[in-house]
């Protein structure tokens, strides 16, 4: 078991024991947790929602290989950053790894100060992209407090349209959009139009949860 996850971990994921073994020396000489897998299944089964980290995966592996991994874990929305290891690179490979969203990919035999560089990069973009997701979950909760004719509102006004436009479209006086926008300014904590419209755009394009 994990120790509560309030420290990034490295998690190997590799069939050579020996390989397993030397990159946990590795990373644990420069004061980094780490755990080791000697497959993906093995990985699969120990995985916890609440890990955090990045993940080191070999390429060819007996049963599911290291791509297959990284796809399986972009479609089940497990976000880890992923570094792909393979002693038997080629630039297609490289392509693929990297266009599914791999951080990086290192071919054996490799320098250890780039492979810890490569890692120490992977945790900083995990955890931008974790304050990204917290980010967006409490944007998206604000949202949840709108009417239905406040979300249509906070629509039109992130879109461009002016108070008179909007009441036009609605059906109702200006001034009673100039309270729904400000119900809505309030509610969502924009001090501004562009604070607004940056908030939309948050919540838009990336992930919550």
């Amino acid at each position: 078991m994990l120790t509560p996850n309030d420290t990034p971990w490295v998690f190997v994921v590799d069939d050579d024991q020996a390989m397993r073994s030397s990159l946990q020396w590795l990373i644990e000489s420069v004061g980094m947790q780490v755990r080791t897998f000697s497959s993906a299944d093995e990985f699969l089964a120990a995985y916890e929602l609440d890990w955090i980290g990045c993940l080191l995966l070999d390429v060819r592996m007996p049963g599911m290989t290291g791509l297959e991994l990284q796809t399986y874990l972009t479609r089940s929305a497990i976000r880890l950053p992923v570094i792909i290891i393979t002693g038997h690179g080629d630039v297609t490979m490289a392509v693929k790894a990297m266009k599914a969203g791999a951080v990086d990919f290192i071919e054996k035999p490799f320098n250890d100060d780039n492979l810890l560089t490569s890692i120490r990069n992977a945790l900083q973009h995990d955890e931008k992209q974790r304050t990204l997701r917290t980010r967006c979950n409490e944007i998206a909760a604000r949202l949840t407090s709108l009417t239905p004719r406040e979300h249509e509102v906070m629509k039109m006004v992130t879109e461009g349209q002016s108070n008179k436009e909007i009441a036009a479209k609605l059906g109702v006086s200006a001034k009673t959009i100039e309270v729904h926008r400000a119900r809505v300014m309030d509610k969502m904590q924009a001090n501004s139009l562009a604070e607004l419209v940056r908030l939309a755009l948050l919540v838009k394009y990336l992930p919550v949860n």
